[in-house]
């Protein structure tokens, strides 16, 4: 189903070159020709008009003056950096190029009459006037010479040789020349299998295909009359795809006759026309020869006498149409000589030779016969392709691509049809608009759903040409970012579609190499269509692929191209090694495919399918209350808001029990359905399902076998997925039924299963749960083994964590839970969770344990407990008592430490000392006087509540100050910013870029010196010094000057002021008690007074620093989400404070005082 479409097609003719050309080959440098004429060897380039390199062979000698000979043979020798050249007369040639210098390297006294080398180069082949052939190595050595004439082939004469691919055995040293005596001529097929020939016949001329014992081997009839022409040659490219015929007409009166080549390509035994350049009959344009390209095996060289050289480059493509409704049938057309074969694969689907219906035309036609005047003009190079890629327009006019002036340059005709006139034979194509293009048009498409026209030139860069513009014009095809797009490497397929919205093209190489715009997004992919909003490839890997272009990015799709899907995923299908896609038939989900032997097979593609099943249920009402109402009679029940898998396993249980209502053995196979679709899917009850099917089969029609139910379930479930849920019902049978419909190796699995059945039934069972990693089941079945068993399970749990559920299964009384608790709480140990672990071993009888633990997480009580269970000594607790008390003094908590060595270690002085290192001042008097130690008043207790005096005094200063600094720094601002207000007054620009100033710039001194209270061994005001340490760390704004965010540093770091100051009250006002019980009027009088002093002073600035303004903007802040220009704009001119959004509005809420506190002591005022 695929045509032979002209990618590019080069030429130019050269009028500095003397003689006639007889003979070319193809040269060593890329885009060079080397011709043979009758005056000697001349290099062409293709890309200009002149003869760049040149030796003559008259000066040497060895062609005659008046031009009465010529070159037979040529061909290009890279290793030797020569070219070979034979003669008429005989002499065999080794001709430089560079120095220009001949060498006669052998002679034919009888002449030469062609010559013809190996594909490698490494044998040459020679036929001579006296009928021989003579086989030479590289280096002109003999190898074998034979007649032609063979008496047991008959007569017949040799028109063309050639060396054809290696074979074991021959008379010719291994390789095998060409020849037949019955036919006009015969080509070597590349690939070995087949000789190609020409035979007359009664009415008829063929071309027959030799195998190489001689019999035949297929054969089509060239369509002309026998006698009508003559064939040439015939050439096979590289891989043997395409045969290119050259032929010429015989019978020609007062002129010269006309020439043709015809490429013939074969499927599913049928040959096919596929092209066929006519070139006119001037003596100008016959042709010399003509030659296949070794490199790229679709480009076709050919050489005229009028010094005219042509190159084309084919690829293959398939020509359907692109209806996109139902009305549109999915044609596809074939072209077949003069018969153009249009399929309908939506009538009937096979090999290509001889279905669908042929339509018989002498030109192709649209709806009728149009002539075409591109205006151009006849002393133009001869070109039979010289207009190409014809595009038929939505608004009934043609694009079609010309050659330009230059080699590279091409120009795109907008045609349009004139109105039909009556009685006349052919109608014209006018020309609207000519569109010079610099570079070369490779490809042309029209998208019928976007209406883009895209051109593709030979360096890869792409073109939108706007032909619905009032003047059309082209310009650069661009992506959604700006940039123009240019493929990486030429494409042989375009296409246009939409991806997220946005128009893309996509493109495909001869490589596999798979484009959207200019970004590779697979490289294994063999042939692509798109279709409404999908896009279907198949790939090297015989899979078929369909994606939703509609929201899926190009990253989300070369993800899907590249990664390993699903086996049930629905964007995948497996298909027959080889298949490319031919069509997408319209509004159906079948897609056609062709195989590579030529059969067309339909597949109706899943995701396809789903689409429009989605488009179906895409409706207003709710199908699963109006389709299948409760079956309970409740109809005012109402289903709750689901999550989108709840409602799928909602729809499925509301579908089963309807189905299973109705008639369960009619929809068996939906039933099944909707358990393996729920999530998780329900395939045990499924497989059961199964099973109960084949014990209790009823032989009714409708009823559906236990075999057909689980290859329903093999084409839901991955085989190996179906086969492990069945190991889990513990149900052999099941088992050996999945796994006998399954592609498994009886070899695999009937081992295990063997084995599986030799084991006891709960250690059976526990082996199956731990194989398929379902652990707490196989913790269940192994408790029941017995004790022998029960370090395998301890192993187990230790293994998998299973503490928890293991600790279910054993009595707390059995040695066994213990056993599991000792290992739980180790575990919990090891995780940092000491209490945690504790409770395990306590409650297990494990008390040595529990009390380590409880003694590491700080549990000192619980720790005693442990240690009375234990049977400590008195002096074992009094060396308890103390180690956790030092632990508890690092953890600040001094008061607990006190009871500690109070109580258990019966060490009061000591407990005295830590309750005032903890400034615990009534705690500590009360020990003091319960054991009569007032001499601690002197040596301990009032030298620490003067310093602690010291110590408040020096922090309520340093509080006071950096309090006045960041007010006065905040002030500072707050002017400068009313500055830039009133400035900005004078603007009527909402989107003004100055208006980000009152995001002013700020920063933050750590703090940790201003707001860290004072370090004292004998106070607790040392733990929240080093709190507030690690606050300023974690500060978010910076109070450094010209940093951004300074003003909301400086509120947050003076609300930090005020609480710090705040939360002292209480303290002090402890303290000043203690003070004036032993006399320190004077000190605590002036505690009292600087802390009075501090609080008036925050007191009052309050109001100055978290003005009303600010504290109203911090419940609706000018800035944010919600905010719009005219908001922004209002504020200003109201001047307004104008605070940026921060991530903590409590900044701007002033700090709370409490009031309710009395701290202050009356009698010191």
């Amino acid at each position: 189903m695929r045509n032979l479409r002209l990618l590019r097609a080069g030429g130019h003719r050269c009028a500095a070159a003397a003689g006639t050309p007889r003979c070319f080959c193809l040269g060593a440098e890329p885009d060079t020709v080397l011709v043979g004429s009758q005056y000697g060897l001349v290099e062409l380039r293709p890309g200009g008009d002149s003869v760049t390199r040149e030796v003559s062979l008259v000066e040497e000698g060895f062609l005659p003056e008046d031009g009465s000979g010529y070159i037979v043979g040529i061909e290009d020798l890279p290793e030797l950096e020569c070219v070979c050249v034979a003669t008429a007369a005989g002499d065999i040639l080794l001709c430089s190029l560079s120095t220009k210098q001949v060498e006669c390297v052998g002679s034919v006294d009888s002449g030469l009459s062609t010559m013809s080398w190996s594909p490698d180069q490494e044998l040459v082949l020679l036929a001579t006037g006296q009928q021989t052939l003579i086989m030479m190595t590289r280096d002109f050595e003999p190898i074998t010479e034979k007649q032609i004439h063979q008496d047991e082939f008959g007569e017949g004469s040799v028109a063309d040789l050639s060396l054809g691919r290696w074979e074991a055995s021959g008379d010719m040293e291994g390789r095998r020349a060409v020849c037949c005596s019955e036919c006009c001529l015969s080509r070597d097929r590349p690939s070995g299998n087949l000789i190609a020939s020409t035979q007359e016949k009664l009415n008829r001329q063929d071309v027959v295909f030799l195998e190489k014992n001689g019999l035949l081997h297929g054969e089509f009839t060239l369509p002309f009359q026998k006698g009508q022409v003559k064939v040439n040659e015939l050439l096979w490219n590289a891989d043997s795809t395409v045969l290119a015929v050259w032929l010429e007409d015989l019978k020609v009166e007062k002129s010269s006759p006309s020439t043709y080549v015809q490429l013939w390509t074969t499927g599913n035994y049928h040959w096919y026309l596929k092209q066929s350049l006519h070139f006119g009959s001037l003596e100008e344009d016959q042709l010399v020869s003509l030659l296949w390209d070794r490199e790229n095996l679709y480009r076709l060289h050919i050489l005229c006498q009028g010094w005219h050289y042509l190159s084309y480059d084919w690829h293959w493509a398939t020509d359907h149409g692109t209806g996109e409704n139902g009305q549109h049938v999915a044609n596809v057309a074939v072209i077949d000589g003069g018969q153009s074969t249009v399929n309908d694969p939506t009538v009937k689907l096979g090999a290509v030779g001889g279905n669908g219906f042929k339509a018989a035309v002498e030109t192709p036609y649209l709806d009728k016969t149009y002539r075409v005047d591109v205006g151009r003009d006849n002393s133009e190079v001869m070109d039979p392709l010289g207009l190409r890629f014809l595009t038929w327009l939505p608004d009934g006019s043609f694009l079609v691509v010309g050659q330009g002036h230059g080699a590279a340059q091409s120009v795109l005709h907008h045609l349009t049809a004139v109105p039909h006139v009556a009685g006349a034979e052919e109608q014209c194509l006018n020309l609207r608009l000519s569109t010079p293009v610099d570079g070369e048009v490779i490809s042309l498409y029209c998208s019928p759903v976007t209406k883009t026209v895209a051109l593709q030139l030979a360096d890869r860069q792409i073109l939108k040409y706007l032909w619905e513009a009032a003047t059309p014009v082209l310009e650069p095809w661009r992506t959604s970012s700006g940039s123009a797009v240019q493929f990486p490497y030429p494409c042989v397929q375009t296409s246009i579609t939409r991806i997220s919205g946005e128009e893309v093209i996509l493109g495909l190489t001869d490589r596999c190499r798979f484009f959207v715009n200019d970004v590779e997004v697979a490289s294994n992919i063999t042939s692509f269509t798109t279709y409404n909003e999908f896009l279907l490839v198949t790939t090297n890997s015989h899979t078929c692929q369909c994606f939703c272009l509609k929201n899926l990015s190009v990253k989300a799709l070369q993800a899907g191209l590249s990664g390993a899907a699903a086996p049930n995923s629905e964007t995948l299908r497996k298909v027959e090694r080889g298949s490319r896609i031919v069509t997408v038939v319209p509004q159906d989900t079948k897609v056609v495919l062709q195989m590579p032997r030529g059969n067309l097979e339909t597949v109706h593609h899943r995701a396809l399918v789903l689409a429009q099943i989605r488009k179906w249920l895409d409706r207003e009402e709710d199908f699963t209350k109006s389709m299948y109402p409760s079956l309970n009679g409740s109809s005012n029940t109402q289903p709750r808001q689901h999550s989108d898998q709840k409602k799928v396993n909602l729809i499925c249980d509301v579908m089963r029990v309807a189905m299973e209502h109705i008639d369960p053995q009619k929809y068996c196979l939906s039933i099944l359905t909707a358990h393996v679709k729920k999530s998780p899917p329900e395939l045990e009850i499924a497989l059961q399902k199964v099973h109960d099917l084949r014990e209790s089969f009823t032989p009714d029609i409708k009823a559906v076998s236990a075999e057909e139910a689980l290859k329903y379930l093999l084409f839901l479930v991955d085989v190996n997925d179906l086969y492990e849920y069945s190991l889990g019902t513990y149900d052999f049978d099941l088992v050996i039924m999945v796994a006998e419909k399954s592609q498994k190796d009886p070899k695999e699995y009937l081992p295990f299963l063997n084995t599986l059945r030799k084991m006891e039934t709960n250690y059976q069972r526990y082996t199956i749960d731990r194989h398929l990693k379902r652990y707490t089941k196989a913790l269940g079945h192994l408790s029941k083994c017995g004790p022998e068993h029960f370090p395998e399970f301890l192993n187990l749990v230790k293994d998998q964590n299973l503490y928890g559920e293991a600790l279910k299964l054993y009595p707390s009384s059995t040695q066994e839970y213990k056993d599991i608790s000792d290992a739980y709480g180790e575990y919990l140990i090891q995780k940092q969770l000491c209490e945690q672990a504790a409770l395990i071993f306590a409650r297990a009888g494990i008390f040595a344990k529990a009390l380590d633990a409880f003694q590491s997480s700080g549990s000192w009580q619980q720790a005693l407990c442990m240690a009375s269970r234990l049977g400590y000594t008195k002096d074992e607790l009094s060396g308890l008592a103390r180690s956790m008390a030092g632990k508890l003094v690092e953890q600040r908590r001094h008061a607990e430490a006190a009871i500690l060595l109070e109580q258990y270690a019966q060490d009061y002085e000591e407990a005295v000392l830590l309750l005032l290192e903890g400034a615990l001042w009534e705690d500590a008097l009360r020990l003091i006087h319960k054991y009569g130690r007032l001499d601690i008043l002197e040596t301990n207790f009032k030298p620490a509540i003067l310093e602690a005096q010291k110590s408040q005094l020096i922090f309520l200063d340093s509080q006071k100050t950096a309090f006045l600094r960041y007010k006065s720094r905040l002030q500072v601002l707050r002017e400068a910013k009313e500055k830039a207000c009133e400035s900005l007054q004078d603007y009527e620009v909402p989107n003004c870029p100055e208006l980000e100033l009152f995001s002013e710039t700020s920063s933050i001194v750590t703090a940790s010196d201003m707001n860290s209270k004072y370090s004292h061994s004998n106070s607790r005001i040392s733990a929240r010094s080093s709190k507030n340490r690690r606050k300023a760390e974690r500060k978010k704004y910076s109070l450094k000057e010209g940093s951004p965010f300074e003003d909301i540093a400086l509120l947050e770091v003076l609300g930090e002021n005020v609480r710090a100051v705040e939360s002292v009250k209480g303290d002090v006002h402890i303290l000043l008690k203690q003070l004036v019980l032993f006399g320190y009027d004077e000190q605590a009088g002036a505690l009292q007074q600087v802390l009075e002093e501090v609080w008036q002073l925050m007191e009052t600035s309050l109001p100055e620093i978290w003005t009303p303004d600010l504290q109203q903007s911090s419940v609706n802040l000018v800035l944010g989400p919600n905010s719009t220009a005219n908001s922004i704009m209002a504020a200003y001119q109201q001047k307004r404070m104008m605070p940026p959004v921060v991530q903590d509005p409590d900044v701007f809420t002033p700090p709370k005082f409490n009031k309710n506190l009395q701290w202050k002591l009356h009698l010191l005022q």
